[in-house]
């Protein structure tokens, strides 16, 4: 048993500084050892029980003397194997496993000091209790020493974890202290590129603004110089026209004085040869002298402008053709309008009722009834003149317009 409780104490003070490797190899030579140990202790079991067994057993039956040490020495290897397998998981098989441990153990030393024991002879005995009890004490030990071994190995593997695991932490941390610096280096590269470009954007601007100020300032100044001189030229082309403009006032009121005095003119030559004709159509119907017939001139004297009243006599226009009669008669009527000094000819007493050229004279004049003079008569003769008078503003306009023309 001594040798037990040392197995037992020194892997605690002893394994503590070996390293897996170590431990690992010595766990393997404590395995060689043990399976070494028990594989003989097996052997020298058998070949020592089965004489034990074959001398109380019948003689039928001594064929059956090496099973009992086998059996039993199985299950040592049984205890051992398993004993050395939950050791090194680091639990224990509790009260069972002990007791087939010992119980075994115990069984290996009495069948194997039996035959000595029988024959009263102590030294066989001591002799063959050698390699049970070396078997029992081997197990107990390279169980307590599988323990040790396994807990060492805990603490090593432990270690190892917490090791790496600061390892890790540490990696870790390091990385994150990497990649803060990196994110520093970057976001202070971008800080400083954002600065560079807010600065050249800034500066861009403002070339921008001193460029579009030196533009608009110059395209002001070109716009004040051409607006100054477009006045100038406009004050010279406005001077100029004024005084075109005059000349042309001039020379358009000295023709037209001078077409006004010709039209006179021709219009009293046409007058004059109105009435010749008038006075021949008269002179061929002297034989039939009508009576003659006053107009009455109340509204003359009314108004108090000068009136010319002229007798009609009846048949006036006899020999003509109703054609010739209208035109004759027509130019009485115009020859009146165009002498008319009356704003509204309406109030001209010659055209008025009871005068020589209203409606109804100028249907009589014709021989026709009076309602004739004055729904188609005197509106045939009112289209005629303002026909005429249409021909003449549109002569005027374009004689003035070739004027211009040549002017220009």
């Amino acid at each position: 048993m001594a040798l037990s409780h040392t197995s037992t104490t020194l892997p605690r003070r002893a394994l503590a500084t070996l390293s897996e490797k170590e431990l690992r190899k010595a766990e393997r030579t404590l395995d060689r050892g043990t399976w070494a140990i028990t594989f003989g202790a097996v052997l020298f079991s058998v070949l020592t029980v089965t004489p034990l067994v074959m001398a109380v057993t019948d003689d039928r039956w001594d064929w059956t003397a090496p099973i009992l040490p086998l059996v039993v020495d199985a299950a040592v290897i049984i205890v051992v194997r398993l004993d050395s397998t939950v050791s090194r998981l680091g639990g224990s098989g509790g009260f069972w496993p002990t007791l087939l441990r010992w119980m075994t153990g115990v069984m290996t030393l009495a069948l194997n000091v039996g035959m000595s024991a029988l024959h009263r002879d102590w030294v066989g005995v001591a002799v063959h209790s050698v390699a049970p009890t070396l078997l029992i004490v081997t197990a107990e030990a390279a169980l307590a020493y599988r323990r040790a071994i396994t807990r060492a190995l805990d603490r090593i593997a432990e270690a190892a974890a917490a090791a790496a695991e600061q390892a890790r932490a540490e990696k870790e941390a390091a990385d994150e202290r990497e990649r803060e610096r990196l994110e520093k280096e970057r976001k202070a590269r971008e800080d400083a590129e954002e600065a560079q470009r807010e600065h050249e954007r800034l500066m861009e601007e403002q070339r921008q603004a001193a460029e579009e100020k030196r533009i608009r300032e110059e395209r002001e100044h070109n716009l004040r110089v051409e607006r100054e001189r477009a006045e100038r030229e406009e004050r010279q082309r406005q001077q100029e026209r004024d005084h075109l403009l005059r000349l042309e006032q001039e020379r358009t009121a000295r023709e037209a004085a001078e077409r006004k005095a010709k039209a006179e003119q021709e219009e009293r030559a046409r007058l004059q040869r109105e009435r010749e004709a008038a006075a021949r159509a008269a002179a061929e119907q002297e034989q039939n002298r009508p009576t003659r017939v006053s107009v009455p001139v109340q509204a003359a004297a009314k108004s108090g402008r000068r009136v010319v009243v002229r007798d009609v006599g009846k048949d006036e226009f006899a020999g003509m053709a109703p054609e010739e009669k209208e035109l004759a008669l027509y130019a009485i009527y115009r020859q009146a309008r165009d002498e008319s000094e009356y704003e509204n000819f309406e109030d001209d007493p010659r055209f008025r009722q009871g005068g020589d050229l209203n409606g109804s004279q100028l249907g009589i004049r014709l021989g026709r009834s009076d309602a004739a003079g004055r729904s188609k008569v005197k509106p045939k003769f009112e289209a005629w003149y303002r026909e005429e008078l249409a021909k003449r503003a549109e002569q005027t306009a374009e004689a003035e317009e070739r004027e211009l023309v040549a002017t220009a």
